[in-house]
């Protein structure tokens, strides 16, 4: 209930995030860039669907393989692997909304 208030600030994340996700790609694959792109985008579903119906879609049965590549290139690009890492996460962006 927290989380649906206010929706503003989860396209303010989510915007914020895929610039940086952006300036990162265009910068040779930054990874602190990305990282922090990655972290914004995440951290911004819950604002705009919830918390529930976030954690509802990562883990429906068909899309547990999407789910755990998406997750596993944010991990990658944490781990300091940009480029690996931005492959996995749109490989599991892929899987997510086909």
């Amino acid at each position: 209930m927290l989380f649906q208030c206010k929706p503003w600030i989860g396209v303010g994340l989510i915007g914020f995030g895929v610039f940086f996700l952006l300036m990162g790609i265009l910068l040779y694959f930054d990874r602190v860039l990305l990282g922090f792109g990655n972290i914004l985008f995440v951290s911004g579903l819950p604002f705009i669907i919830g918390l529930q119906n976030t954690f509802q879609f990562f883990v429906q049965r068909q899309k547990l393989k999407g789910s755990s590549f998406f997750l596993a290139g944010i991990l990658l690009v944490l781990l300091r692997w940009p480029m690996l890492g931005m492959l996995c996460e749109s490989y599991g962006c892929f899987l997510l909304f086909k």
